[in-house]
């Protein structure tokens, strides 16, 4: 007896000491799903136990609704405080995207308390970072990591379908990544050699009617682009995203602007290396290569879409404006955390462009919308912070990188609200003259409608007369309520580059964005001579009824794919080629400049 209530005295005594910590210890709640991996990516089987994962958990903002109001409100053309940018040093950015007290307690105290100690990596410590091998993850966010590969490609990721939190932290966490969303490889722009050249070629030499081949002198007939450019300005810079080891090279862009263009071959551009140990501003004579961004000048190394994207904006805004390559490396888990790094390396900068062109992108439902939406959410941020964020729409019409697809496939970064789309038109090139020609849409200019995001306040009007006149025609293969895009578009054919000592033809919207953002670089330009602010955030002003008058609405063209036509180009906004291509003249007027 006297044993049986020794026993009942010590099993109660333990019960008293393990019930607190059993009961206080929160349910483990499904935080974000997938039924299944994005489309190409198979199974090749569980992820090993001592694979480190590097893991970002995003804290939800505390006034998101806030930021956007102060957005619009500096972005309007009609609002008194438009070109009022929000300032960082100020932290009145910063002060809508900081989480709460209460979700950084929280979230730090189950990190600790799981002997994890996170790192912040945003201006607003709202995105923390830390590395954990598989295993503890695992029973960290009660989740089965697989290796995921992606088939016909060396791409392999390590995700799962589903993960948990605990219950009293879902209303704080926006999103740990990466997790449910994949990671598929930058599709590149098309490419069709030329004959190698024997030695230089003036520019006198080449076929003034544009009908073969578009150099930049074309760009500039085709959009009123004055040859005599404004005065530089220190604090404008045309920022060019490079990712996926695609390095510009130097040697390159001499030979370009000596080959094909009129701008002086002296004429260069700086360059910005993040996700390496430290990021890094690098001389013009820069040939080095870093463990993480760099831009080496071994000219077998330089890459097409990097060499485009630098050729046009040097070509176009010559010394008006400082153009900057800004080079993400590999130090991260997936195209998506590239992206993450470079907003948030951009945002706390001092000296962040005024105009960024991205020529990158992802189809909308490769990433879950949590993810999405705190991305989407960083570039509203660098948007009230005054810069213009353009991004190439894509280049596979209406099926994004999808060609097996039975549903109308969004791309992104383009469907945020928050950012400039620019698709790809095409100038029907007989007797091609400054004032004489006709453009239509490119065939694989990428756009739609949005399955994540709404339709803005700025574009309803514009997008639903464009659903209204498709009638029934492809119900059910759109959100017929969606954020539209693409917003503008720009010349996307047979651009002449200079990449590894070889001049070669390109086609796609990665032609396009450049060009576009160049535009805006050097009406920024114009701006800050007449010391007024730059631009920000474009599309308020764009859909304005002086955004529209000013450019150039294109008819006609399709952007086909998944077994359909795809969308028509037609009078007013379209999803091929958004409200039309840039006039830089009527744009200039539209700001009130002489």
């Amino acid at each position: 007896m006297a044993l049986l209530r020794a026993s009942f005295f010590a099993a109660v005594v333990a019960l008293a000491l393990a019930t607190p910590t059993d009961r206080s210890a929160p349910a483990l709640v499904v935080h974000e799903h997938r039924g299944q991996p994005a489309k190409g990516f198979v199974n090749l089987g569980a992820a090993p136990a001592d694979t480190e994962l590097t893991l970002r958990l995003l804290l939800k903002p505390n006034n998101i609704e806030g930021l956007t109001q102060e957005l619009l409100a500096v972005s309007d053309p009609s609002s008194s405080r438009y070109g009022q940018h929000l300032s960082l040093e100020q932290a009145s950015v910063v002060s809508y995207v900081k989480p709460t007290t209460d979700a950084v307690s929280a979230v730090n105290a189950w990190l600790s308390s799981n002997e994890i100690s996170a790192t912040p990596v945003s201006p607003a410590g709202d995105l923390l970072e830390f590395t954990v091998p598989v295993s503890k993850a695992s029973s960290l966010f009660d989740a089965d990591f697989s290796v995921f590969g992606l088939s016909g490609t060396n791409t392999t990721n390590i995700r799962t379908l589903k993960y948990s939190l605990p219950s009293d932290l879902t209303s704080y966490v926006q999103f740990v990544h990466p997790m449910t969303s994949f990671s598929t490889p930058f599709s590149k722009p098309k490419i069709s050699a030329l004959s190698a050249k024997s030695g230089k070629r003036d520019v006198s030499d080449i076929d003034p009617s544009c009908a073969d081949i578009t150099t930049p002198s074309c760009v500039l007939n085709e959009y009123n682009i004055p040859t005599t450019l404004p005065p530089k300005q220190s604090n404008n810079v045309l920022g060019v995203s490079g990712f996926d080891n695609e390095f510009a090279n130097f040697l390159d862009l001499q030979e370009f602007l000596t080959d094909y263009s009129d701008v002086s071959p002296s004429t260069s551009f700086s360059v910005q290396l993040l996700d390496g140990k430290q990021p890094q501003t690098h001389a013009i004579s820069s040939a080095d290569v870093l463990s993480g961004g760099s831009n080496t000048q071994l000219r077998s190394f330089a890459g097409v879409e990097a060499s485009l994207d630098i050729d046009y904006t040097v070509s176009i805004v010559g010394e008006a404006v400082q153009v900057e390559f800004i080079s993400v490396g590999p130090l991260n888990d997936d195209n998506l955390s590239g992206f993450l790094d470079e907003i948030n390396f951009l945002i706390n900068s001092t000296s962040r462009p005024t105009v960024l062109t991205t020529s990158y992108g992802f189809d909308e439902e490769d990433v879950t919308f949590p993810v999405y939406e705190g991305l989407c959410n960083a570039y509203m941020q660098l948007g009230a912070l005054g810069t213009s964020l353009l991004f190439a729409s894509g280049d596979g019409g209406v099926a994004g990188n999808d060609f097996e697809c039975t549903t109308f496939v969004p791309t992104g970064p383009s469907s945020c609200p928050w950012v400039t789309s620019v698709g790809s038109s095409q100038a029907v090139l007989e007797n091609f003259t400054k004032n004489n020609f006709t453009t239509i849409g490119a065939f694989f200019s990428s756009g739609g409608f949005s399955n994540y995001f709404p339709a803005p306040a700025y574009q309803q009007a514009a997008v639903s007369a464009y659903v209204k006149s498709l009638g029934d025609e492809y119900a059910g293969l759109y959100n017929t309520t969606g954020r539209g895009f693409p917003d503008v578009s720009a010349e996307g054919i047979n651009f002449v580059v200079v990449a590894a000592n070889t001049s070669e033809l390109v086609e796609g919207t990665s032609c396009s964005s450049p060009v576009f953002a160049s535009v805006v670089a050097l009406l920024n330009a114009e701006l800050l001579a007449a010391n007024k602010p730059v631009l920000g955030f474009l599309n308020p002003f764009l859909y304005s009824p002086a955004g529209q008058a000013a450019l150039t609405d294109v008819i006609g063209g399709t952007n086909p794919g998944c077994n359909t036509n795809g969308f028509n180009a037609t009078a007013g906004w379209d999803p091929v080629t958004g409200l039309g291509t840039p006039d830089y003249t009527k744009l200039k007027a539209a700001l009130g400049l002489s």
